[in-house]
């Protein structure tokens, strides 16, 4: 009997990581086109989590978030991202997986020749939504999470920093993602802007919602603390 429980235990403690588990890395290779930037990955982040990447620029970060939403091939290892294996996705799969995930870029990536309405449209139209005003609730949804409910009929152009990175955090909130992964966010702003961006997706954080953020600020770690990863070497490292 006790050995029939334990073993219903197990078998729920690990449909339970499995559940809460977002991105499961497993002695990974991460290869930029043909360089071996980072070897023996074995990584784990399990939804709401806040977890930063910290490292030198060309230390693999990068590398490492392509890796984990299909734009780099997972060659050697075992990785599976928001249920999907990274080792055997097929190529008309990855749109879908892309829709579990937000992505969050240093230089914002906003269409210069269309409102920031229109950029969100876009991104709607392209991942599949039909119903024009269930977009266009969804598009005013976001643009409140991120507090710019008026910018919406602005040209990016108009905005400051601050506000263009906001609106690409809500770009990556459009299809309510289980995993923001935002890469150098705060590399184009000053430090007080920063601080703005660092708690807004501390919020989200809190929504559930797992983020990683691949950074070389070590004043926003100061100031915002949680667990951290290292990239030097060649390794992936849990710092103490």
């Amino acid at each position: 009997m006790l050995l029939m429980n334990g073993v219903i235990f197990a078998i729920f403690n690990y449909v339970k990581m499995s559940l809460d588990t977002i991105i499961q890395l497993e002695n990974a290779s991460i290869f930029q086109k043909h360089n071996l930037v980072l070897t023996n990955v074995s990584l784990r982040i399990d939804k709401g989590e806040f977890v930063y990447l910290l490292g030198k620029t060309g230390s693999g970060k990068s590398s490492l978030l392509k890796t984990l939403y299909a734009d780099l091939d997972l060659i050697d290892g075992s990785g599976v991202v928001a249920g999907y294996d990274l080792k055997t996705i097929k190529l008309k799969e990855i749109p879908f997986l892309r829709r579990k995930l937000g992505i969050v870029f240093q230089d914002f990536q906003l269409l210069t020749d269309r409102t920031i309405n229109e950029n969100l449209m876009f991104v709607l139209k392209a991942t599949g939504w039909k119903n024009k005003q269930e977009m266009q609730k969804r598009i005013q949804d976001v643009l409140e999470k991120v507090h710019l409910t008026t910018k919406g009929f602005k040209m990016p152009h108009e905005l400051s920093g601050g506000e263009q990175q906001r609106i690409s955090i809500a770009r990556a909130l459009l299809n309510d993602p289980e995993l923001i992964l935002a890469d150098e966010p705060t590399g184009n702003l000053d430090p007080e802007t920063s601080e703005g961006i660092m708690n807004l997706l501390l919020e989200i954080s809190r929504s559930g919602r797992a983020v990683l953020i691949a950074t070389h600020d070590i004043m926003m770690f100061d100031k915002f603390p949680s667990r951290t990863i290292k990239c030097e070497n060649g390794k992936l490292t849990e710092a103490a």
